[in-house]
Order: C-alpha cells, then structure tokens, then sequence
C-alpha cells in the first residue's frame, strides 16, 4: 500500500518515465471541515489507476475524471468543491467544509 506523499510522488515520477500519461492533483486550499489536508497528492494515469487521496468518495471520482482531461489536453485545471456548490452535494462535501485541488501533467523529462 502506498502510504506517504513520498512514496506518491515517487510513482508518479515513476510512471512518466515508464512512458504513461500522467497527471497529478494536490489539495492547496482548504475552508472548514475537510478529509485531507493542503499538501495531499492524487496521482493518475491515463487509464484511471491512482494512488493516494485529496479526499474521499465522490469527490476523487470527480478528480479523477478530470485528470483524464488534463493528460489528453497537457493544460493544469483547478478545482474547488464546496457545500456551497451544488456539485458539492453530488460529490460529498455536505459537511460545510470547501477544498481547493490544482491538477497538473506530470511531463516524463520534468520526471527524471
């Protein structure tokens, strides 16, 4: 089981370079009640494997899927969930806490 920021951003580093697409999401802001704190990586390929969490539930559904788009189009997206948000309700966050996620491409070169 992967357990520690290192050991997430190590197979992230690790997958680029094996030739997989790859993007990388980190919680950098959070209000309130929220599952993971700034600082918690998400990192998945272009197939929907991924290691880690920025939250939990739907809510990483959610970052997944737009992972996907990232690696397709190589541009960073930020995200925000909050109970505010009408999303928020779909995806989990009712416990009146809002998080703030930056998904980016991990780049093989940047990874070696």
């Amino acid at each position: 089981m992967i357990s520690t920021e290192t050991d997430i951003l190590r197979a992230a580093e690790e997958w680029a370079a094996s030739g997989r697409g790859v993007a990388i999401a980190t919680v950098v802001e959070t209000w309130g009640s929220a599952p993971r704190p700034v600082g918690s990586h998400l990192v998945i390929d272009g197939e929907g494997n991924f290691l880690g969490s920025v939250s939990g539930g739907c809510v990483e559904g959610a970052v997944v899927a737009e992972a996907a788009d990232v690696i397709a189009d190589g541009r960073p997206r930020t995200l925000e969930f909050g109970v505010a948000d009408e999303a928020a309700w779909k995806v989990g966050l009712s416990c009146g806490g809002r998080i703030k996620v930056y998904v980016e491409p991990v780049r093989a070169e940047a990874a070696r």
